[in-house]
């Protein structure tokens, strides 16, 4: 089996590749330069091998100046041939000392390198190891490790915060997802809690009256749907955060009249202001998204009150405004109105779950928009839905 190289490893051996390769290209460079500049500074030879008499006889001429002069050149040449002879030798041995402490230096060097390299590698893939151990604590249930990697804002130092963003949005999905259940589970368990009790009261008594009995019925089938209300609601939900919704021609202002005209305002007085607002997305959810605002603008209402619906394009975007009057919301608390669930305590006891706005705010997500809303300072609020042109 081969063993297993790990990043460390390799980053070692790729240093240290490297380092021989450039230490190498180094001493090439340095032995030819070098043996370039001794060749040029020593002219050639033809390396004749002198006889021993003709060695003799030079030494004679030396010390006898009435000596053939013939001879003397010939000495004095056969001299010069010897110095030559001599500088190329120690040429040679010049360069095979430079060559033999070069590469015993580079090998030297290169261990030392490697070491290096190995200290160096394991520095770099710290942070590495930081987001090892942070993806590794992480689980379904505790989400709370961060890497929180400190230092130079270098790539390792992008990823790391980019894995903490994840794991924070993780996170919020999952606590998002735990009480979203908790909830819906609450409020189904309301309805469920109200058809047995009322079940229970009528045959707990030995003979129920026709009446009472048909008074039941009402109410269970009240419950009832509030049940398939509440379940619709849901599904809506969990179908638009899933994604994946049909992309073809929409216009807002239809939606929102349709809205309209399947309403029933009470006493509420409704103003509308239709002009087109043309965008793409899925004809159903963007008439389920017009009714939920037109719904919550009858709903969470005074007496006698207004809603307003506008329709248009500004800046690009197909717009839909919904405003109406009714009690006084703190700007605090606008937001926490798109979570699921969510409503003021000023707010229940109309029949509502605290979807609505919710699966607004998720529809419009959806369809690439998004969703503002604002507390009016005379009541009521102003919810604005921004999707873009088709």
């Amino acid at each position: 089996m081969r063993p297993r190289l790990t990043i460390r490893v390799r980053l070692t051996l790729l240093y240290s590749a490297l380092f021989a390769a450039s230490g190498a290209v180094v001493v090439l460079i340095t032995y030819g330069l070098v043996a370039a500049s001794l060749s040029a500074k020593s002219p050639g030879s033809d390396n004749t091998v002198m006889p021993v008499d003709f060695k003799s006889n030079c030494r004679e001429a030396v010390k006898d100046p009435a000596a053939d002069p013939s001879l003397r050149t010939k000495c004095q040449r056969a001299f010069d041939e010897g110095v030559i002879t001599g500088v190329q030798t120690q040429n040679d041995i010049v360069l095979g000392s430079l060559l033999r402490y070069s590469l015993t230096t580079l090998g030297a060097v290169l261990l030392v390198s490697t070491l290096a390299g190995w200290f160096a590698a394991g520095r770099v893939l710290r942070p590495v190891h930081r987001i090892t151990a942070a993806a590794r604590a992480a689980s379904e249930h505790d989400l709370s490790a961060r890497v929180s990697l400190t230092g130079p804002r270098d790539e390792l130092r992008q990823l790391a915060d980019t894995f903490d963003v994840m794991l924070e949005r993780l996170e919020a999905s999952f606590e998002g997802q735990r009480r979203f259940i908790a909830n819906a589970s609450h409020e189904l368990r309301t309805p469920l809690t109200v058809m047995r009790a009322t079940v229970d009261v009528v045959l707990a008594k030995p003979a129920p009256t026709t009446g009472e009995l048909r008074r039941m019925g009402r109410e269970v089938r009240a419950a009832v749907q509030d049940a398939e209300a509440l379940i619709g609601a849901l599904l809506a939900l969990a179908r638009t955060e899933r994604g994946g919704t049909a992309r073809e021609p929409a216009d807002l202002a239809t939606a929102a009249e349709d809205a309209v005209d399947a309403a029933d305002p009470g006493d509420r007085h409704v103003t509308a202001d239709y002009e087109p607002a043309p965008t793409t997305g899925d004809p159903i959810l963007l008439e389920r998204l017009a009714a939920n605002l037109v719904d919550n603008a009858v709903r969470y209402n005074v007496a006698g009150g207004t809603v307003a619906i506008r329709t248009s394009t500004v800046d690009g975007f197909a717009t839909l405004t919904v405003s109406n009057t009714g009690p006084r919301v703190p700007p605090a608390a606008v937001d926490g109105l798109f979570q699921p669930f969510r409503r003021l305590h000023d707010r229940t006891g109309n029949g509502g779950f605290g979807l609505g706005l919710a699966i607004v705010a998720s529809i419009a997500t959806a369809h690439g928009g998004a969703v503002t809303a604002d507390a009016l300072p005379a009541g009521g609020l102003r919810v604005t839905v921004r999707l873009p042109l088709s």
